[in-house]
């Protein structure tokens, strides 16, 4: 990583970069998953909740984003634009990597295995995937399309992608929740059962079911693209009215064909269904024209300073947010005779007996994101932008 001052860049675009980033760590870090409100839940298998919204929104933005930063490559593919894109590529998906061996290792700690055991000998069942590591690969494959494909026909690989996709998973039990989904057999046989995540059928029982696989990660590739296009709309328009009615327009056609759609192919964030593309799509880049027309034509921008601190830095504040937790959620302290982790003292002793059950879990989680914020505030302040 290399810090630098902070370029010119679209205020709106960071500030709703920053309310995902902000989201994430919130529905990350709630004080008792037993005691977390319905909204900030995810889904258990089809439907959608707020919750499901913030990892795709983060997605569509990276692919806004991708199309500003390869217009200085011409969009041609180049050693030295093939160059940045694989190297992006391999540092996020190994940050995620990392913060999967930290949290390992902290665990490690907190069972009593010393530093070198802790640090060594979990390799075996580290989880690969995840949502740094599917950044990485949706990102990769998605930037090099569209170095590769002229820009007018990326939409074509776009539903080429989605129905390919759809097929697999109506060919394939792909929305049964059971190991005898594609999805699961394609990670099992590739990432191999200890090294994926591990979920629950309809009767509770434990399967290999990884929400961030491999196989689930193309129908990402295709989100990020949708996104890309969308940054061609926001550079090419110059008016920002003009802005803001394409990308409602486009957005209520994403979304309502996602609603259409869904009564033969499910909208499903752990499966990361065609439907869910465009149905997130859509309300993503209506939310964007939303803060355009806010932020950028009347200039109400003074409420969006706490998520600009997130939208300038995000990477750094997300693998913060998620040493911390790992952190807290090890490190014992002693309360009333017996050893309970900092998570647990900071919920159980000082926010929940005073504030409830499930409004002490939400504070616990808007604490932990205050937290995160007040360094991602620092380097908002000196005007760093730390990037890769």
């Amino acid at each position: 990583m290399n810090t630098t001052k902070q370029s010119s860049r679209l205020l709106s675009l960071d500030i709703l970069r920053g309310i995902t980033i902000a989201g994430m760590i919130m529905v990350n870090n709630s004080g008792s998953w037993s005691h977390t409100y319905a909204p900030l839940k995810h889904a258990s298998w089809n439907g959608l909740t707020p919750t499901d919204l913030v990892f795709p929104f983060f997605m569509f933005i990276m692919g806004v984003s991708t199309f500003m930063s390869l217009r200085k490559y011409d969009f041609k593919l180049t050693k030295v634009s093939f160059g940045k894109v694989a190297y992006r590529t391999f540092m996020i998906f190994v940050i995620g990597l990392a913060l999967a061996w930290f949290g390992m290792l902290c665990g490690g700690l907190s069972r009593g295995e010393g530093f070198i055991v802790a640090a060594t000998s979990h390799f075996d069942t580290i989880r690969i995937m995840g949502v740094l590591q599917r950044l990485a690969l949706s990102y990769g494959f998605a930037a090099l399309i569209a170095l590769v494909v002229k820009s007018k026909n990326i939409v074509w690989a776009i539903v080429s992608i989605l129905v390919t996709y759809s097929l697999m998973l109506l060919l394939g039990d792909g929305f049964e929740r059971s190991e005898s989904n594609i999805i699961s057999i394609v990670d099992r046989a590739i990432l191999g059962v200890a090294h994926m995540y591990r979920d629950y059928d309809v009767a509770g029982n434990r399967i290999s079911f990884d929400p961030e696989g491999l196989l689930s990660t193309l129908p990402s590739v295709a989100h990020v693209l949708i996104g890309f296009l969308f940054g061609k709309m926001i550079v090419s328009t110059k008016d920002n009215h003009k802005r803001v009615e394409k990308m409602l327009i486009w957005g209520t056609i994403l979304a309502f064909a996602g609603l259409l759609l869904q009564y033969g192919l499910p909208i499903n964030k752990k499966v990361w269904s065609t439907t869910f593309v465009l149905v997130t799509t859509g309300f993503a880049a209506q939310l964007l024209a939303l803060l355009i027309w806010i932020i950028d034509i009347n200039k109400k921008e003074k409420w969006s300073r706490f998520f600009h601190a997130f939208g300038i830095n995000p990477l750094f504040i997300y693998v913060l947010a998620g040493m911390l937790a790992s952190i807290v959620s090890n490190v014992k302290v002693t309360q009333g005779g017996e050893l309970i982790s900092v998570k647990e003292y900071i919920y159980a002793v000082m926010i929940q007996p005073w504030a409830g059950n499930y409004f002490g879990s939400l504070l616990y989680a808007l604490l932990f994101v205050t937290v995160c914020w007040l360094f991602g505030y620092i380097l908002y302040k000196k005007k760093i932008y730390i990037k890769i």
